[in-house]
Parts: structure tokens; C-alpha cells; sequence
């Protein structure tokens, strides 16, 4: 408290009156809170008589304060010096039980942290040490509730009962997956008293089997394989070519075979029987009559009526002719027929293909479409390209026995760069370009432009893998950059066969087909390169042409889908596989 003389000005404060008020601070925090009873600074320290004049007196009395300073309130300079050298010391009360003891170390605590500030304002002092502080206790306890911060991955519970093998077991016991895999649940329980062990297992009075004839595989190793005896076996085979080659059966073709029970338990199952395909019109069966085996040749009914399709081209013509009901193979063959004789580029939407496939149909319900025996193309209701097959080659059935036949194209891909002076790609000067070439897929079958012998295959500088053709007459065909070649030298190969496949071998820039055409050695243009084989047929063989033309001519479209009378045979056997008494196991 500062008493200030109405003439005076204002006080100056120095550092020991500074000192001074700081003790005084300290001392009555530390027992601000304690009853006057209890603190022992209470009395002592001033008794109660004492005047405020003896604790204060005006700056006159001092002669140690003169000037402009006098007549100011103040503490003498003995008091103050008193107090700051001699203080009296803070004695703490020493008590007995734990609740004065805690209220001691509280009092201890409090005058320690006091002066600890440990939420500074941030938004002054900006840059002091105390902000520094301040922001370094915000970063450390923001780090610590980040590395605190919870995940979001799924807590793993704890079974509700411990599981051991045990009790695995005891669970897999109880499912239903082993059903479904062909085996059976519950719980195996051991044998008890009343089991007898038999003295021999006993086995199926029949086994059925299906056998497969392999490639490279004979008829007999293929029984023998599948549990037939020695002697069983050469006796069928010996049965079987009585009626068909052995060769002949296809490889793919399955046999049912059936082994009756044992004689002896050492010894092999007899044949009771089996049966199989030979050909597409004959059944055959081995059957066990008394002691030996007879064999059951069964004919089956076969329709050989050509498959006629007829209809309206339409964006694509080989999609058209599939949805009309044309097989793969005759279509692809179509097209290649039609392409060797006009550009496939001027067939339009709305013009008429007619094709005739070889074709047979069993009574047991399986068919089987061969070679194609006859194209033809019509615009306008005009014939427009009629051709048939004779003697393995097309002939132009409006010109009666004549067959022209040009280069073919080698893939089906568009002409990308022509004969001529070009700049190479990769060498990057101008030279002559010997030939065409024509866009491909990597892989795309390339085929022979009509018939010949392979006079090269293999590597070719600058032309990779390269195939050349001898067609006769001086006439050659170079084809080159092929990812790998089908043909080898001397082969004999026909029109529309395959002898490679693109590629990008040698110097080239990507995949696609040099094509080049050789005339007594030189190179030519392929574009101005066609020519005509004329038929040599004789007398005999025009009138045979003429007579199967017109046979093929008075085919209809869908004759040959006419219904058949069922096989007999055939249809006793039972459909459903649900209606057999047992499934044949098959064997290698």
C-alpha cells in the first residue's frame, strides 16, 4: 500500500522495494488458505499496537531522499534493508496424520507449479521464448493424439470356446460338405464284439468300362489296357477286322466294354461284351455266347443327301451364310473358292449365295458335314459365279469343263505398299520395291496363291523367314517376314493351303506379308500377273460332269434335314442318364 503526499509526485520504485514485494507475495500465497490458528506468521510478525507510522513515514525524515523526490511516501531504508537481509524464515508445521501430511504436499506442489505457466496465450508475445514454449507443448500433444489415433481394422474376437483338433474333428464329423464330395458324415465309431471280419471282400458281379482308342494306340494294347485278357483281346481284334480294317477306326473312338465276375480270385474278369462305332454307318458288338464270343455287325441308316443353303447376303456375307445355317469350314471354303474368280470386294448387300455341302445324317442322330461340292453367287436373279467341285479343282459350270483360276490373295488383309520405287523405312534411302504388301495380324495364316512345289524355306536376308513357290512355266511366288513357316523344301502344296503364318522377321517394321512374283527369275507386279488353266477333260468325263451338275442343280434348300426314321437299336437304349442302372467307369 502506497500513501502519497498531495504535493508529491509520482513515486519511483526500486529494486529492493521490487525484491521486497515479491517475498511478501510468495509468503502469502503459501498460507493465504490456512486459518489464522494455524499459520504461524499471523501475529508475531506485527503486533497489535503497531501504527502505520511506524511502518511508513514521509521522505523528509530521510536525508537520504532529496530534490525533486521529497514529500513522497515510502518505506524507511532501514526497514527495507532489515527486511531483505534478516527475513524471517517460512516455517512449515510438521503434523501426524496422512490428511495433514497430503495438505502439506499440496501446499509444496502449488508453490512449485505456480509459477509454471503451462497454456500460454499463442496470440501475444508472438516470437518470445515464452510463445516458443507454447507452440512446442501444442506440437508435442498434437503428436501424441496422432499417434494415438485409433485404426479401422476389424477386431478379431475371441471364439466363445476354445477349439481344439478335438473338437474340429467333432465338427467336421457333423457336416454336409462330404456329401458333396462323395463321401459320407457322421461319426466313425470303432468295431465292436460283433463284427466278424470277412474272410474275402467281396466284388461287383459286372464291371462296365469306357475305353478311348488313342492316337498311335492299336485296337488290342487298347483292351488289354482296360482289363481284357490276352486271349479275349487278339480273339475281338480277330472278330472285328473280319468286317472293318483296324486302321480305320478312328482314334477318339470309345468303346463300352463290360467284365463279368471272377472265376478265381487271382484271376482276370471275363468278357461279357462290348460295343463301339467302327464306321459312321456300322455298329459292332462283341457278345459272350455259351464259352466263346460272337461278334454283332449292326448297319445304321445313313442319309447322304447334299446340304443345299441358299440366302441374302447382308452387311457380311460369311456371317449371312453361318446364320442361314452353313457350317464353318464350308463357308471359309466358299469364300476362298469366290475369291480366286472375282474380288470379294463386289459382292454387295442383297445379292444370293448358293452353296452345297457334302453331307450325311445317321438314323442314330449324329451328322457330318464334308468338303463343298458346288458355289455359286446371284445378282439380279442372275447366275453370276457358278462353280464345282470335279476332280478335286473347281470348274466354271457355265463354261462347261473350263477352269479359270488367277492368283489368289495370300491373306485376307488389305494392300498396304505397291510395286515400284519407294523410300525404305529402315534403311531410309530410295530403292525399288520387288513387291507388295499386304496388312495382316501377327499369326494370320498365309496361303499358297495356287498350286506348286516349295523350291525354298527358311531364312532370306532382309526377307526373314521366306517361302518360295515353283508353279511351272517360269512362273514363281516369293513370300516373306513370316513369324514361323509350315511347308519344307520339295513339298507339294495345293491352292489355298497354308504355308506360314505373318510375322515381322527380318527388315521390317512390323507385321505384314511381302508378297513378290518371279517370271523366268525377274520380278514382276503382281497386279498385272493372271493367267488361265483350261481342263483336259475327255469325252467321258464332260458327259459325268454334266450328269452330277444337274443332280447338284435339283437339290432343294433343307432337303437334306428332311426327318429320318429312328435306329431301332438306338432308341431302346435309355435316354436319360438317370434311367441307367450304372455308370460306366471311363479308363485310359
Amino acid at each position: 500500500m502506497w500513501r502519497v503526499r498531495p504535493d508529491a509526485a509520482t513515486p519511483r520504485k526500486g529494486l529492493a522495494e521490487t525484491a521486497f514485494a515479491g517475498q511478501i507475495k510468495r509468503k502469502f500465497t503459501l498460507f493465504a488458505d490456512l486459518p489464522p490458528s494455524r499459520n504461524p506468521q499471523v501475529g508475531p510478525r506485527r503486533s497489535a499496537g503497531a501504527t502505520e507510522d511506524e511502518l511508513f513515514k514521509d521522505r523528509d525524515s530521510d536525508s537520504a531522499y532529496r530534490g525533486s523526490l521529497a514529500g513522497a511516501a515510502g518505506l524507511s531504508r532501514a526497514q527495507i534493508v532489515a527486511e531483505r537481509v534478516t527475513p524471517e524464515p517460512v516455517r512449515l508445521l510438521s503434523f501426524a496424520n496422512f490428511a495433514d501430511r497430503y495438505e502439506q504436499w499440496r501446499q509444496r506442489a502449488s508453490l512449485a507449479l505456480s509459477g509454471v505457466d503451462f497454456a500460454p496465450d499463442l496470440s501475444s508475445e508472438i516470437g518470445s521464448r515464452r510463445w516458443l514454449r507454447g507452440v512446442a507443448t501444442m506440437t508435442g500433444l498434437t503428436a501424441l493424439a496422432l499417434a494415438a489415433w485409433p485404426g479401422f481394422a476389424p477386431l478379431k474376437a475371441a471364439p466363445a470356446m476354445r477349439i481344439d483338433q478335438s473338437v474340429r474333428d467333432e465338427f467336421r464329423s457333423q457336416m454336409i460338405m462330404p456329401l458333396a464330395l462323395g463321401a459320407d458324415s457322421g461319426r466313425h465309431m470303432a468295431p465292436t464284439l460283433a463284427v466278424m471280419r470277412l474272410k474275402g471282400a467281396p466284388e461287383r458281379p459286372r464291371l462296365d468300362l469306357v475305353a478311348t482308342l488313342g492316337i498311335g494306340d492299336s485296337f488290342q494294347r487298347m483292351l488289354e489296357r482296360a482289363g481284357v485278357s490276352d486271349g479275349e483281346s487278339g480273339q475281338v481284334a480277330a472278330l472285328v477286322a473280319r468286317v472293318t480294317p483296324l486302321g480305320e477306326i478312328q482314334p477318339g473312338t470309345q468303346v463300352d466294354i463290360a467284365l463279368g465276375q471272377r472265376l478265381a480270385g487271382s484271376a482276370q474278369r471275363p468278357l461279357d461284351g462290348l460295343s463301339f462305332r467302327a464306321r459312321f454307318d456300322l455298329q459292332l458288338a462283341v457278345e459272350r455266347v455259351g464259352n466263346h464270343l460272337a461278334l454283332k455287325p449292326h448297319p445304321i441308316e445313313v442319309d447322304t443327301t447334299p446340304l443345299r443353303i441358299r440366302g441374302i447376303v447382308g452387311q457380311s456375307l460369311y456371317l449371312s451364310a453361318r446364320a442361314a445355317g452353313a457350317p464353318a469350314s464350308a463357308v471359309q471354303e466358299y469364300l476362298r473358292t469366290l475369291d480366286g474368280e472375282m474380288d470379294l470386294d463386289n459382292i454387295s448387300a442383297g445379292d444370293e449365295f448358293d452353296l452345297i455341302v457334302d453331307y450325311k445324317r445317321a438314323a442314330t442322330g449324329e451328322t457330318e458335314a464334308g468338303q463343298l461340292l458346288y458355289a455359286g453367287l446371284i445378282h439380279d436373279g442372275k447366275p453370276r459365279k457358278q462353280l464345282m467341285r470335279w476332280g478335286g479343282k473347281f470348274y466354271e459350270a457355265s463354261g462347261v469343263g473350263e477352269s479359270h483360276e488367277g492368283l489368289m490373295r495370300p491373306v485376307p488383309g488389305w494392300e498396304t505398299s505397291g510395286y515400284g520405287m519407294r523410300r525404305h523405312p529402315i534403311l531410309g534411302y530410295t530403292r525399288m520395291h520387288r513387291g507388295i504388301d499386304f496388312h495382316a495380324p501377327y499369326g494370320s495364316p498365309i496361303y499358297a496363291v495356287t498350286d506348286g512345289v516349295v523350291e525354298y524355306a527358311g531364312p532370306h536376308g532382309g526377307h526373314g523367314n521366306f517361302v518360295k513357290l515353283g508353279h511351272g512355266g517360269g512362273l514363281e511366288t516369293g513370300y516373306a517376314h513370316m513369324s514361323r513357316i509350315a511347308v519344307e523344301p520339295g513339298e507339294h502344296v495345293r491352292r489355298g493351303e497354308v504355308i506360314g503364318y505373318v510375322g515381322s522377321s527380318g527388315l521390317a517394321t512390323g507385321p505384314h506379308l511381302h508378297f513378290e512374283v518371279y517370271e523366268h527369275g525377274e520380278t514382276v507386279n503382281p497386279d498385272t500377273v493372271t493367267y488361265v488353266n483350261r481342263s483336259e477333260l475327255s469325252a467321258t468325263q464332260l458327259v459325268a460332269f454334266r450328269s452330277t451338275l444337274a443332280e447338284l442343280q435339283r437339290i432343294q434348300p433343307g432337303a437334306a434335314l428332311a426327318p429320318l426314321a429312328p435306329d431301332p437299336v438306338a432308341s431302346a437304349r435309355p435316354g436319360r442318364e438317370i434311367a441307367r442302372v450304372g455308370t460306366p467307369r471311363p479308363v485310359g
